[in-house]
């Protein structure tokens, strides 16, 4: 473009000298006696100059607009490093805020955990419980107990076998849900069989006689029996392996594969993408599974289709550890990332430790892009509505 405009004012330069030398040529011209002129030179060099004049205007116009233009460009290109600057430091600043919170939390969860391994767990004897063929009811015989400080109507509900009593009590203390958690695996000791007692309670997470949807309590019924059943795991995970076997016998493993059983066609007719990642159907299935031993009676690839229906809830990782997943995580973060949960599969790639397989700023941006586009058309995707908090 440059050497264009060179060109043409190089050429425009020369004009006044060709000028001349056609005065030259018309003065030879006329000086010929032959030949006559009707034509002054006066008028024709006029001419040729205001023909000069238009040129350098309407050249010096052109130059003028493309100074204008590469201003503009330069400005605008300015403009855009700027605020690419300033999205990638946004970015940055983001993922180091959201790096400390993980931190803080991975931090404070296993201070609490220490506090209470050291000062409140419970002291089990090595013969807390008997061998499965010294007792084959499962019942806990001899065992050396904590105390339950603050509710210790849970100790009274657990060795009268109350699963109802329990349900009840949980329900109107959730409030306190963080110290329940802390008491109820020790609470569970004191039961004559704390795997029965368990699953005594998750008898009304499909009631027979209301209809779910419109029974206001079901949803706390349900969150109340996949915490009953964490809490069972909270216990066993402090049990050698012969207390183990007395509390999981195989009567009561069998009767949890029954509850599964019942369970899982009912899983079949829901929405995978309903609960936005955050179904407590699916929830309560796989914790069962998990918190009895029962996953290997059960098909893995149906287990990993179940796996995005609960990746919003906070359990989803050490879930995903307790079925014995792990190795499947890969492929459980790219059906998530294909399916719009970008959000999911930054907090499985973090917890499992799979961020340069899964970059959590190219799914983020990818996620922000899909957000803008759906906002932009008036329409919730799945991934922006997958967003929204849940209670």
């Amino acid at each position: 473009m440059m050497e264009d405009t060179r060109s043409v004012a190089s050429l425009m330069d020369s004009t006044s000298s060709k000028i001349q030398q056609l005065q030259k040529a018309f003065a030879e011209l006329e000086s010929q006696r032959a030949v006559t002129l009707n034509l002054r030179w006066n008028e024709l060099e006029e001419h040729f100059h205001g023909l000069e004049r238009s040129l350098k205007r309407r050249f010096h116009e052109l130059e003028d607009q493309e100074k204008e233009y590469e201003t503009k460009t330069r400005k605008a290109q300015e403009l855009l490093e700027k605020k690419k600057a300033a999205v990638e430091a946004k970015e940055k600043a983001s993922l180091e805020r959201l790096q400390k919170k993980r931190d803080g939390a991975v931090f404070a969860i296993n201070t609490a955990l220490d506090k209470y391994n050291n000062n409140n767990a419970p002291n089990i004897s090595a013969k807390a419980f008997a061998a499965e063929d010294e007792n084959l009811d499962g019942t806990v015989q001899d065992v050396e107990i904590s105390p339950v400080k603050a509710y210790p109507e849970l100790v009274k509900l657990c060795r009268d076998m109350d699963s109802a009593g329990l349900h009840k009590f949980v329900s109107d203390n959730r409030k306190n849900l963080a110290l329940l958690k802390e008491e109820i695996p020790v609470a569970l000791k004191y039961a004559a069989n704390p795997g029965t007692l368990v699953l005594d309670s998750l008898e009304g997470f499909y009631p027979t006689t209301t209809d779910g949807k419109k029974d206001a309590n079901l949803l706390g019924t349900r969150r109340t029996c996949i915490m009953v059943m964490e809490c069972l795991s909270v216990l066993l995970s402090g049990l050698d392996s012969n207390s183990l076997v007395a509390v999981l016998s195989e009567s009561v493993k069998d009767r949890a594969k029954g509850v599964a059983e019942g369970w899982s066609p009912l899983l079949e007719t829901i929405d995978m993408d309903a609960g936005n990642g955050n179904s407590l159907e699916a929830h309560a299935f796989l914790q069962l599974l998990a918190t009895f031993g029962i996953v290997s009676d059960f098909k893995e690839d149906g287990i990993l289709k179940l796996i995005p229906m609960v990746s919003r809830r906070r359990q989803a990782a050490e879930l995903c550890r307790s079925l014995g997943l792990s190795e499947k995580m890969p492929g459980v973060i790219e059906v998530l990332v294909n399916s719009g949960k970008q959000i999911d599969a930054v907090n499985l790639a973090f917890a499992f430790g799979l961020t340069e397989k899964f970059p959590p700023v190219e799914l983020l941006k990818c996620y922000l892009t899909e957000a803008t586009r759906s906002s932009s058309q008036g329409n919730a995707s799945p991934a922006v509505q997958a967003s929204a908090p849940f209670t």
